[in-house]
C-alpha cells in the first residue's frame, strides 16, 4: 500500500537540513524500491522547508520503521510530520490502479 509522507523542517533547519541531505539521499538510493515519488517542499522564497513522499510499504509498522532511521529525523531536521494512506492511480502519466 501506499502512504504520503509530508514532513516540515523546524525552525531555522536550512542549515542543517542542508548539511544532513547527502545523507538522506543516500537513505532515499537504498529505498528507491519504496519510492513511487519524492521532493522538497519550498516556502515562498524558493528555500527548502521540508518534505513530501509518496512510498510503497506493506504496512503503516514499515513506514515507522523507515522513519525511526530516517536522518532527517535522527538528526532532527523534521519536527512535524504526517503519514497518510493513499491510493496511488497515476505515476509518472501512467495509469497504475483504480
Amino acid at each position: 500500500m501506499q502512504f504520503v509522507i509530508t514532513a516540515y523542517d523546524g525552525e531555522g533547519m536550512l542549515a542543517k537540513r542542508m548539511e544532513v541531505r547527502p545523507l538522506h539521499l543516500e537513505g532515499m538510493e537504498r529505498l528507491k524500491e519504496h519510492l513511487v515519488c519524492a521532493g522538497g517542499l519550498l516556502d515562498d522564497a524558493g528555500n527548502l522547508k521540508g518534505s513530501v513522499l509518496v512510498m510503497e510499504f506493506q504496512s503503516r509498522e514499515d513506514v515507522d520503521e523507515y522513519l525511526a532511521h530516517e536522518d532527517y529525523v535522527t538528526e532532527h531536521v523534521w519536527e512535524r510530520i504526517t503519514v497518510e494512506r493513499m491510493n496511488v492511480v497515476y505515476a509518472q502519466g501512467e495509469r497504475v490502479s483504480n
